[in-house]
């Protein structure tokens, strides 16, 4: 998975390490939770579908076992290293630099365009890589997701006298603007919406920092990050803590369905 940030155009100075192990005890509800915009994407068997940010292959997996040809990328190496060791044809590819000409019947992605920095060469080679009368279908996050924890964390950082808005490593479009994005790249739009999803964690919020806040921490000292995830803990607690210690986290998703032109 790629970096992101509000401003696609914006250089993120610090990448995120993907560890397979500590994604699939403290992150599974990523894969797990992409059922609906399976659905969406409705795989024929034997189509030719890429997926987009493939991560450790488990949703890939999921995606090859219908009967469709499944492509997975990742700009990750031990993920794609994870996903290979699946049995599946997955490569090491940054989502903005996708070599493809009219290959695929579908792009689909689940979790990972909104940590694609790039988003103009993504959204061109995406319409490249697809068959005219292709699909595009994702989900990722959008305007307002985990807007609590991250507000925190950018009062966390604000505190050591630290910018962590040019730490922050997420693009979150509202429907409208990814609309013209796609538009503006060709597509067109079957549908697009935004709703709401809290998750909830299978750990403490400090797990989660840790696998998906790092471009937030990494300044800091081991022993500053782990005060930091204790104050944004604190902070957020009253509202994302259940009275049974259960942690889950404000998640907004945006799910997409747009298609290439014939």
């Amino acid at each position: 998975m790629s970096l992101a940030s509000n401003n696609p155009a914006t250089i993120v100075p610090f990448e995120t390490h993907w560890d397979p192990a500590d994604y699939g005890r403290t992150a599974r509800f990523v894969s797990d939770l992409g059922e609906p915009v399976l659905r969406l994407l409705a795989p024929r068997v034997g189509e030719r579908i890429l997926d987009l940010g493939c991560g450790d292959g488990a949703l890939t997996q999921r995606l090859a076992a219908t009967g469709a040809c499944v492509v997975g990328i990742d700009p990750s190496a031990e993920f794609i290293a994870a996903a290979k060791a699946l049995g599946l044809d997955v490569r090491l590819m940054a989502g903005e630099d996708l070599p493809f000409v009219s290959e695929y019947d579908a792009v689909f992605s689940n979790a990972a365009i909104h940590w694609i920095r790039g988003q103009d060469a993504m959204l061109a080679g995406v319409h490249r890589s697809l068959k005219p009368g292709g699909r595009f279908v994702g989900e990722f996050g959008g305007a307002g997701n985990v807007a609590q924890v991250r507000a925190a964390a950018l009062a966390a950082l604000a505190r050591r006298g630290i910018d962590g808005a040019a730490l922050d490593p997420w693009y979150f479009p509202s429907p409208e603007d990814y609309r013209a994005r796609l538009e503006h790249h060709g597509f067109r739009v079957v549908e697009i919406s935004l709703f709401e999803r809290p998750t909830t964690l299978p750990g403490e919020l400090s797990d989660w920092l840790g696998t998906f806040a790092q471009s937030f921490l990494l300044p800091l000292s081991e022993a500053e990050r782990v005060a930091a995830k204790a104050e944004i803990a604190a902070e957020v607690a009253p509202t994302l803590r259940a009275p049974d210690g259960v942690w889950s986290v404000d998640y907004v998703r945006l799910r997409f369905c747009a298609v290439r032109p014939k």
